[in-house]
This record gives C-alpha cells, sequence and structure tokens, in this order.
C-alpha cells in the first residue's frame, strides 16, 4: 500500500505525458493520401509537404531533436540574433534577480511599518489599492522614455510588479502576530528593535516568505513579456525572434525551458518557507 502511494503519482504523471505525446504524434501524421497543408506554408516553416507530415507544426520527435540540440550547446554565441538558450535564460534570471532583489529591498521594510502601525496603514493604503493593479507592463513605455535603457526598463518592471505581494503579505503578516507574544516583550521590557527581530520578524517569516514566492512567479511571468517587447536578448527575447524565424519547434523548447525554470524557482522559495515555517 505503501508503494503504491508512493509511485502511484509518477506512475500516473508518466501515463499522462505518454498519451499526451501520443495524441500530439498522431495529430501531426497525415493519413494515406491526404495533403491538408498548403507546400509553401510548409516550405516556409521548415516542412516538406509530402514528408508525411498532416500539419505545419513539429511532431515530439522534432521538437525532442531541437531541445536536445539546446541541452549539448546552450552557450553558444554567433551574433546578436543567435544566441544560445543557456545565453538568454542568463540574461532573464539576471534580470529576475535585480528586480526582485530591488523589490525586497523596498517592499518588505516598508510592510513592516504599514504592519506595526494602523495610521501608515491607512496612510498607504490609497496608494497601494490604485497602484497595485496596474499591469506592469503598463509601466514600460515611461520606464522607456524615462531610463532610455531597455534592460534596464526591463528590471524596473520587474521591481514593480514583485514589490505588491511582498509589501501586502509582509503587513499582513506583521500586523497578524499574536497578541500574547507582543504582550509578552512587553512585560520582558523588550526593546522595539529587538523586538522586532527577535519576536515579529519570526512570527512574520511563513507569510513574508508566501509573498516572495507569489513574486517570484509574477516576475517570472512578466520578464518574458517585457523581453519580446524590448528585444536584445533573454528568453521571451528568444520566443519571439524564433517566431519571426517560424521555428516552432524552437517556440516549445523555449515555452518548455520557460516552465522549468520557473518551477525551478517556485520550489526553491517553498523550501525556503518551510525552513522559517516552525509548528506552534
Amino acid at each position: 500500500m505503501k508503494g503504491l502511494q508512493f509511485w502511484g503519482a509518477p506512475l500516473l504523471s508518466a501515463a499522462i505525458l505518454l498519451v499526451f505525446l501520443a495524441a500530439w504524434h498522431a495529430a501531426t501524421r497525415q493519413e494515406a493520401g491526404a495533403q491538408v497543408v498548403d507546400a509553401e506554408y510548409a516550405r516556409l516553416v521548415g516542412k516538406a509537404a509530402a514528408s508525411g507530415q498532416k500539419s505545419a507544426f513539429p511532431a515530439p520527435g522534432d521538437v525532442g531533436r531541437k531541445i536536445w540540440g539546446h541541452i549539448t550547446d546552450p552557450f553558444y554565441d554567433k551574433g546578436p540574433n543567435d544566441k544560445g538558450i543557456g545565453i538568454q535564460l542568463a540574461y532573464s534570471v539576471a534580470r529576475v534577480g535585480i528586480g526582485y532583489l530591488l523589490a525586497a529591498l523596498v517592499a518588505i521594510p516598508i510592510g513592516f511599518l504599514i504592519g506595526m502601525s494602523p495610521v501608515i496603514y491607512r496612510a498607504f493604503d490609497p496608494f497601494i489599492q490604485v497602484l497595485k493593479p496596474i499591469s506592469p507592463l503598463a509601466w514600460m513605455p515611461l520606464a522607456l522614455f524615462t531610463l532610455q535603457d531597455s534592460n534596464i526598463s526591463a528590471i524596473f518592471v520587474i521591481f514593480i510588479c514583485s514589490m505588491w505581494p511582498m509589501l501586502i503579505n509582509t503587513a499582513f503578516g506583521v500586523a497578524s502576530v499574536r497578541r500574547e507574544w507582543l504582550n509578552v516583550a512587553k512585560t520582558l521590557e523588550v526593546g522595539p528593535v529587538r523586538k522586532a527581530f527577535r519576536v515579529i520578524l519570526p512570527a512574520a517569516a511563513p507569510t513574508i516568505m508566501t509573498g516572495m514566492r507569489i513574486s517570484i512567479g509574477i516576475a517570472w511571468l512578466v520578464i518574458v513579456a517585457a523581453e519580446m517587447l524590448v528585444g536584445g536578448t533573454g528568453i521571451g527575447y528568444f520566443v519571439w525572434n524564433e517566431w519571426n524565424n517560424l521555428s516552432i519547434a524552437n517556440i516549445i523548447s523555449g515555452i518548455l525551458a520557460i516552465g522549468l525554470v520557473g518551477m525551478l524557482l517556485d520550489l526553491s522559495l517553498a523550501r525556503l518557507t518551510k525552513l522559517v515555517t516552525f509548528p506552534e
């Protein structure tokens, strides 16, 4: 029974993947004598019309070969518009990392102050409610005009979109610290700085980390769209450039890379959240 519980989910996941790949393969195969794709379009996307392919969409084997090529040589550099997927991911992760860390340095202290003071909360709340719903990409034209640098503008967009979940969760976590613990600190005449770091911060840490986990997911989503707009380098630009090249297999490879990196970032923050979460 324990073995079934342990292996049940991985085996079911593998079965779902196999069914998906089989359906994908069947959908891209041509029935005998059938011709459903315009020959000129097929040549544009790199598919011979008479090769037995039902559509210009690549088969699983085609995508697998592209992925293997990216894995075996991820860091090649053949010019501005032809860089390996490893280089593109490195640029994107660096932009996300810089914008995300800057957002944490701003949002967590402000969230701490907001959570500790109802007056400051009421003062900041109108600004938060107005700025929070704005799409991060709406800031891009203003950032490009003001900063006049596409790379810094992308980092600024990450900063803006990462800030709100961290700020709100930090304020909520600090405001939700159990009153008994604060009363004990007051009884022991613990100073405000020591109380903040020894009582409030450990109690609010799981909620703060949850906000950081939400923020990293949003930041990774936004950087892809931002790089499609600003161009240059990055996994978002890679996907857009491969669309311009009509390489659907490379687009799918880029999408899978985006998903895998996003999953790793989320798992990393989830692991850190567990490290700061303690049973009461």
